[in-house]
């Protein structure tokens, strides 16, 4: 429960679904920046403190201690919320299923230098932010085998031993595409789906300067149904990730 935000709401008589309204997003929305803490969305936070009449930084004083780079944040926002996440990597792991260790070893191969630990935390919480909900979205990954090929041993062999553990909860599905596939259309890289409790779907692409979101996604949606259809089945893919067969 977010008492500030709740104290706000009352000495400025709003509600849940009138803020909803003011705003245009969902009332259920609304109401879990209250019952469950939520921080609204960057695109909404500053008019909602206007509506309460508080700072922003009253309400939420986190979001100056918040580590995603600041293009990233509205994604962890959609990504918090989600009812569903769809996402297709080709290179490394995708991020809420990575170990600490792995997280620390992508991260470290990049231009960080000393901000790797703030990410590596602030990648941490993003999966508790996922999975550790009293209901979890149904999340679906499809991950290329070539992924599965680079890291150091030591690293690798906890990674797929957590991949394992966490491919096997009811709401998530791990999908390995394998080599054996050859060419296919997700080769042009990486992306997420996100559904929306407002029933939208939402798009999130990577590049090497930043990464941006999109309401267009039915490219990513035609790419999606052609990747998932050449992956393996989530028992074979498990067999697989428990067998290290590639990795002889």
């Amino acid at each position: 429960m977010h008492r500030g935000v709740q104290v706000a709401m009352v000495e400025s008589g709003h509600t849940a679904e009138s803020l909803a309204a003011e705003i245009g997003v969902d009332p259920k929305t609304a109401a879990r920046w209250v019952s469950q803490g939520r921080i609204p969305q960057t695109r909404h936070r500053a008019k909602v403190a206007q509506l309460l009449g508080r700072d922003v930084l009253e309400l939420w004083p986190d979001v100056l201690r918040r580590k995603e780079p600041a293009w990233f944040r509205p994604w962890t926002e959609i990504e918090r919320e989600a009812t569903g996440l769809r996402w297709y990597e080709s290179a490394v792991l995708p991020g809420l299923l990575q170990t600490e260790a792995y997280a620390r070893a992508v991260l470290s191969s990049g231009p960080l230098g000393a901000e790797v630990d703030d990410h590596v935390e602030s990648r941490l919480r993003r999966q508790a932010a996922v999975f550790d909900r009293p209901r979890p979205p149904m999340t679906v990954f499809v991950i290329d085998q070539a992924a599965l090929l680079r890291g150091h041993p030591d690293v690798m062999d906890a990674q797929l031993d957590h991949l394992v553990t966490v491919a096997q909860r009811p709401s998530v599905m791990v999908h390995v595409l394998p080599l054996g596939a050859g060419l296919h259309a997700g080769q042009a890289g990486p992306f997420i789906i996100a559904s929306t409790p407002d029933d939208q779907d939402v798009g999130y692409l990577d590049d090497q300067a930043a990464g941006r979101i999109t309401n267009d996604v039915a490219p990513l949606w035609a790419v999606w149904d052609t990747v998932r259809s050449v992956s393996l089945p989530r028992d074979q893919t498990i067999d697989l990730l428990r067998a290290r067969a590639w990795m002889i």
